[in-house]
């Protein structure tokens, strides 16, 4: 898709983002990538827990490539074990005890097992550091480029570091690519070696439409949350980092989520596969293809500007035969303002053989021939 701009989507809002009591802020529309509101976005910060969101990730990436199962027996080996101290999260799980994968991937979302998460990275790599190795190329190919990690919990250490968008970013993929895993993200407790805790994520008690994603607390890092939202055809992703309080990370979440929803939206201009028209081929068996959108035409938009979208169809005028059920010959564009904002493909709804070669001989000519003219 071609974008508008986080910088043109901005100066639309009648409204200006909310100032907050944080170190860093970023809220993200989803569909899109397109950053709504930032503030330091860029500025490598101690993560906390959020930084178990990548160590998910991972576990999750590998549940859905077959390269573990979600019964694979992982050990609580002693240097993974939580004694249960005040100043960090536990599964709970025995030492020298093993539980399901499943189970420690539910222990790090719901409850941010430090154990658990500690469990899983020497189950996977052998050890945390050489799991950090991990982490950090996932976040390379995820284009996380103010990130660095050096543990898979978020506990303090000087290296540790993260921003809000590459945070932002990783959520994103954490939807995109979790399947049904991203399930877990919203569940509100769960219950391990008969001890149950509840998903520190206020705002799934508060907010029927969030649905994600996770929580982070240390001294250092002050009260982070990351948040996922979805109302009607449109998801964003907030991250706030550095609030004073639990309560104040729930508010300034709910906050940027209600002001980018109250002042932007997720317009579907066209549905996917809605007929376009039939497109003449040539040297074809037949003379012409109906074609359709490949996919829905979305625009994100502020509300102020929605009745200001209108649409261009660019189609091919050289569609040859053969042609395939599904092969693009041409663009939708969704135009505001005199400028291109989004596109889609259109394609050919099915195949055309080519022509004998009489016909083609026949329609050389008379192509030869339109071409003097």
């Amino acid at each position: 898709m071609l974008l508008l701009s986080s910088a043109s989507l901005a100066a639309t809002a009648p409204v200006p983002p909310p100032e907050m009591d944080n170190t860093a802020y970023i809220l993200m529309d989803y569909d899109t990538g397109v950053i709504l509101a930032e503030k330091n976005a860029d500025q490598p910060l101690p993560p906390a827990s959020l930084t178990k969101m990548m160590t998910s990730h991972i576990i999750e990436k590998k549940l859905m490539s077959g390269e573990m199962k979600e019964t694979d027996p992982v050990l609580m080996t002693e240097s993974a074990w939580c004694r249960g101290t005040s100043d960090q999260s536990c599964m709970y799980v025995p030492v020298n005890k093993s539980a399901p994968a499943i189970d420690m991937l539910r222990g790090i979302i719901i409850q941010s097992g430090n154990d658990a998460s500690k469990a899983m990275a020497e189950h996977i790599a052998g050890s945390e550091s050489a799991f950090a190795q991990i982490m950090n190329a996932e976040a390379k190919a995820l284009g996380m480029t103010n990130t660095h990690f050096v543990n898979a919990t978020g506990m303090p250490d000087e290296g540790h570091r993260a921003s809000a968008r590459d945070l932002a970013i990783l959520s994103r993929a954490i939807i995109k690519q979790g399947g049904d895993y991203y399930k877990l993200y919203s569940e509100k407790e769960f219950t391990y070696n008969n001890i149950t805790q509840g998903n520190r994520n206020a705002l799934l008690r508060t907010d029927p439409t969030v649905d994600g994603l996770k929580t982070g607390h240390t001294d250092a890092a002050g009260y982070c949350l990351a948040a996922s939202s979805k109302r009607n055809d449109m998801r964003l992703i907030s991250v706030i980092m550095g609030s004073k309080s639990m309560q104040a990370r729930a508010d300034q979440s709910r906050e940027l989520l209600n002001w980018g929803f109250g002042h932007f939206d997720t317009k579907v201009v066209a549905p996917a596969n809605q007929f376009v028209d039939s497109v003449p081929v040539y040297f074809g068996k037949q003379d012409s293809v109906k074609a359709a959108t490949g996919e829905a035409l979305k625009v994100l938009i502020a509300k102020t500007q929605t009745d200001k979208i209108s649409t261009v169809v660019n189609i091919s005028d050289k569609v040859e035969a053969p042609i395939k059920k599904g092969q693009e010959i041409g663009r939708m564009m969704a135009v505001v303002d005199g400028k291109s904002v989004a596109s889609v493909p259109i394609v050919a709804t099915e195949d055309v053989e080519q022509a004998g070669i009489f016909k083609r001989a026949w329609q050389h000519v008379v192509k030869w021939f339109s071409n003097l003219f």
